[in-house]
């Protein structure tokens, strides 16, 4: 019981600790909000109006940052005890509050543009809160208790900034890149967060989702010393990957257009402002399945506790960003910083899949070049289709947002059908990515 004791405590000591820290970088943010804007933004400097704005918008959202990084962290605890859906469909909060918030709060607001910075606060505590009382479920809630010398809670924070830094090179490159697109032509920055918010889509659901199904699996290989079997798993993720977020790449860019109108086209939000913001979706999609190889490839560094490797590979990446930022943006504008950001991530994948390699961490299983080869087959009938499609449907931008979302949700479906018919006719069956662990 003692024993039991201990481990409780520490437990809980772990879980508050990384409370008190996330605390205190929240209310740094909110103090420092200017001075993030001047480092972050620092175009908007130019005017008053629009600079007061956005340090009050940073204000109300900073705190997000606590919410969202505690309930990540809860996240992870019930993943561990194979919990798997409430974590899946914890961020779907978000999004229902941007929804409620935008449709019954917008009007009591001034600028309305506020109501959505209080939907991210409202939406954060939300996320966090679903989560809590599965914790004290399964009694891994924690309770108050300070000790900063706890030698897990040392090894947790000497650990967690470069394994972040590892998987986190494309966001810290749209910071970057958002100091230089403050510089640019009024809208820019709009253009690349509205691009890069359904880049996130196709990333959350398909690189963080199987991320978070592999690491716990690996480091159990890995402490077998399980090496066949941590290969074939590495594998199996890949080729998962691959079968995906390859057709939502092409998915992206084909129907960036219809996307756009449908998601944005209204009020202010004009015919221009869809063309610039499809020219950065189309850049951005061509780095999609290098962010999402990313969230595979780098757990199979960090599962071995080489937290390194990947983080060189990091700040390599970020440089090659950095360089061809300033190689495209001359001539594309916000479009070249997005396509940066895109090819920076593919660089990032490629080192650390050339690096598991090198390592002979990973050998890659027979059958690869003919399933390349359906894969791309598919994803080109199914690009053709939804073009053919998206054509035929004609101006996305008329009628009203119910009608162009049916319209937009029959193409996709049409599209859906295509790929993975033409994947059942080339002989590949679902079957063949159930994981069977091998006794």
């Amino acid at each position: 019981m003692k024993t039991a004791s201990i481990h409780t405590s520490t437990r809980h000591t772990k879980g508050f600790s990384f409370f008190e820290m996330m605390m205190f970088v929240a209310i740094i943010g909110i103090i420092a909000a200017p001075w993030i804007i001047y480092a972050t933004a620092p175009g908007f400097a130019a005017s008053q109006a629009k600079f007061d704005l956005t340090v009050q918008l940073l204000r109300i959202t900073f705190p997000y940052i606590l919410f969202i990084s505690l309930a990540s962290l809860a996240g992870s605890v019930l993943n561990t005890y194979s919990q798997f859906s409430i974590p899946a469909f914890t961020p779907t909060l978000l999004n229902i509050s941007f929804i409620a918030c935008s449709l019954f709060a917008a009007p009591y607001f001034q600028p309305p543009v506020l109501v959505l910075a209080w939907a991210v606060f409202i939406g954060g505590i939300l996320q966090l809160g679903f989560q809590l009382p599965y914790l004290a479920k399964i009694g891994m809630l924690p309770r108050p208790q300070f000790n900063w010398r706890d030698n897990g809670v040392r090894r947790i924070l000497r650990k967690m900034g470069p394994a972040i830094f590892g998987v986190s090179a494309s966001q810290i490159s749209l910071v970057i890149n958002t100091i230089f697109a403050s510089f640019l032509v009024s809208g820019s920055v709009s253009w690349m967060y509205y691009a890069y918010r359904l880049m996130e889509f196709p990333t959350g659901i398909l690189g963080v989702a199987l991320g978070t199904i592999l690491l716990p699996s690996l480091a159990k290989h890995h402490a077998d010393k399980s090496g066949d079997e941590y290969s074939r798993l590495l594998d199996w993720g890949l080729r998962l990957s691959v079968l995906l977020s390859l057709p939502a790449a092409a998915a992206l860019a084909a129907l960036s257009g219809p996307l756009i109108a449908t998601l944005f086209q209204y009020g202010k939000f004009d015919s221009h402002d869809l063309l610039m913001t499809q020219q950065a979706l189309i850049a951005y999609s061509i780095g999609l399945m290098g962010l999402i190889q990313v969230k595979i490839l780098a757990p199979g560094f960090y599962a071995r506790q080489d937290v390194k490797t990947p983080v060189r590979i990091g700040i390599f990446s970020l440089l090659c960003t950095q360089a061809m930022n300033l190689l495209f943006i001359w001539q594309l504008r916000h479009a070249g910083l997005a396509l940066a950001i895109g090819l920076g991530s593919v660089i990032n994948a490629g080192l650390l899949y050339l690096a598991l390699r090198r390592q002979q961490i990973y050998t890659p299983l027979p059958g690869w070049r003919p399933f390349l080869f359906k894969v791309v087959l598919a994803t080109l009938l199914m690009s053709v289709s939804l073009w053919l499609c998206a054509d035929w449907v004609g101006r996305w931008n008329q009628d009203g947002m119910l009608l162009r979302s049916a319209r937009l949700t029959g193409v996709i479906i049409i599209g859906v059908a295509v790929y993975f018919g033409t994947l059942l006719a080339a002989g590949i069956r679902p079957r063949d990515f159930v994981r069977r662990e091998a006794h």
